[in-house]
């Protein structure tokens, strides 16, 4: 959803997308489920309506993404596979965009959730650290240690 927004509208200052999809049609092809979870999610895919897929693809709206981006990724990633978020990191790239990619070896979809503890902790580290960046007002004053 963060890469879909980021290409609809310019009201944030920084954005992290984590385990993202960014081309419908390419991750039919690459996920562990992509074959199924297009008609699950969409009533479609790209063999049935390859338009309708490129018109939901967040990387259809590229060139109207503005919004500094964070991109996370695990390598081991079969269900969003890493090539989403390089598809788009390269894109914004071309496009001189302000974006940044990090890259976690050793980890899969399940990094956020119950991944390696101190992969999970540099991660959190990475969003705070972008988001501190970014914005007026500090991650830290809102944490209680």
């Amino acid at each position: 959803m963060t890469n879909w927004i980021v290409g609809q509208t310019d009201r944030f200052a920084a954005a992290v997308t984590c385990r993202s999809i960014s081309n419908w049609i390419s991750f039919f092809g690459v996920s562990d489920i992509g074959f199924n979870f297009c008609d699950n999610q969409h009533g479609g895919n790209p063999l049935d309506d390859f338009e309708e897929m490129v018109r939901i693809s967040p990387l259809t709206y590229v060139k109207n993404m503005v919004t500094p981006l964070l991109i996370i990724h695990a390598e081991q990633d079969y269900r969003c596979p890493i090539e989403q978020g390089e598809q788009l990191f390269v894109s914004l790239k071309k496009l001189n965009r302000e974006v940044k990619m990090v890259r976690f070896n050793n980890a899969t979809h399940e990094l956020s959730r119950s991944g390696i503890p101190a992969l999970r902790i540099d991660r959190l580290n990475h969003i705070m650290s972008w988001f501190n960046d970014h914005i007026d007002v500090k991650c830290e004053d809102y944490l209680e240690l």
